[in-house]
């Protein structure tokens, strides 16, 4: 029996999607073992809240950063996107298109702080009715993020 390849390596029969959250992992992983706390603390607290690493604070995650692994990121962005595990995450990726990866909007992700974060997708809904923007389900929570200019 053959089985495929789950590494967090490209692999040729990877969809765009795919290639896109590996590149996608790859530049987090950077970020959350640079020296710069700006940066390297936000990937570390979404690293912390998927519960893919146990039992360590964040300053303490700080300190022993170079302790996370490519593979830890990629179940970040799994969880994050409502998948049990990068492997599980990696096979619905393969029927995937760029476009339908809403709930890992690089372009949204790229405007920075302050976004509205809610506990439901539901509470952010409502708040996007109220004020704009759009809402994307990150894990068990949502964030809702201010709308590009002509999007």
């Amino acid at each position: 029996m053959h089985i495929k390849n789950l590494s967090p390596k490209s692999d040729p029969t990877d969809s765009q999607a795919a290639v896109a959250v590996l590149r996608e992992a790859r530049r987090l992983h950077r970020i959350a073992v640079s020296d710069a706390l700006s940066k390297s603390l936000p990937v570390l607290r979404r690293v912390l809240s998927s519960h893919t690493l146990h039992g360590v604070s964040l300053p303490e995650l700080f300190r022993t950063r170079s302790t996370v692994q490519r593979k830890h990121i990629l179940r970040t962005l799994a969880i994050e996107a409502g998948f049990s595990s990068w492997e599980a995450y990696r096979l619905a990726l393969r029927t995937m298109s760029v476009d339908q990866l809403e709930h890992f909007d690089m372009i949204q992700r790229e405007i920075g702080y302050p976004n509205f974060w809610f506990s439901t997708l539901a509470q952010a809904q409502e708040h996007a009715l109220k004020h704009g923007g759009k809402t994307m389900r990150v894990g068990q929570q949502a964030v809702v993020v201010p709308l590009l200019a002509g999007g």
